[in-house]
């Protein structure tokens, strides 16, 4: 399993987040549906990494039937997916 730092990311006209980046990294874009399959079968690890925080872990999270890819709430909102800039 690969560690894959995730540093913006794409989002759709309605702000849904459609794929993951890291400009200096190979496997970069990703769609959101390949990340899902990633993270679920186990296949890579996806974070963010804020210089002065813990890294946090990207999950799957299912919601009204759908999946959809978030990091855990915490004390900064400076490590969600909707906060990095956009790819």
């Amino acid at each position: 399993m690969a560690d894959r730092q995730v540093t913006a990311t794409g989002k759709d006209k309605d702000g849904d987040i459609i794929r993951l980046c890291n400009s200096t990294s190979l496997w970069s874009p990703r769609s959101k549906s390949d990340v899902i399959y990633d993270i679920e079968n186990g296949l890579h690890r996806y974070f963010v990494s804020i210089s002065y925080l813990e890294d946090v872990d990207i999950k799957v999270v299912l919601r009204d039937g759908k999946k959809y890819l978030r990091t855990d709430p915490d004390k900064t909102t400076s490590n969600n997916l909707d906060n990095l800039p956009d790819c």
